[in-house]
């Protein structure tokens, strides 16, 4: 069926469904627990990068918010100059 020179038995399609199952319940558990599996990995050494919407900017040194700052500056003046400017981001510099 797949070129592999074998047929798919039921064995095969439990073993996938099994594997889909699990890989489902990991990512559930994960996701409920995110914040204690992050610090456990983090105590550990492994940094997961989070989405934007959960970076704590009031606890950021000056430094790390001087950089973020510079990064948006960046990418701001990058679509400006390939003329991919927003409506609000014209109204937010003008407010300025």
């Amino acid at each position: 069926m797949f070129g592999f020179g074998g047929n798919v038995t039921k064995a095969h399609v439990v073993g996938v469904a099994v594997g889909v199952g699990a890989a489902v319940a990991g990512y559930y558990l994960y996701k409920k627990n995110k914040t204690k599996v992050d610090a456990f990995l983090k105590s550990q050494g492994i940094n997961i990068k989070s989405s934007c919407n959960s970076v704590d900017y009031e606890n950021m040194s000056v430094e790390a918010l001087t950089e973020t700052k510079e990064h948006i500056e960046d990418i701001l003046a990058e679509r400006e100059l390939n003329g991919n400017v927003c409506e609000a981001c014209e109204a937010t510099a003008e407010c300025k």
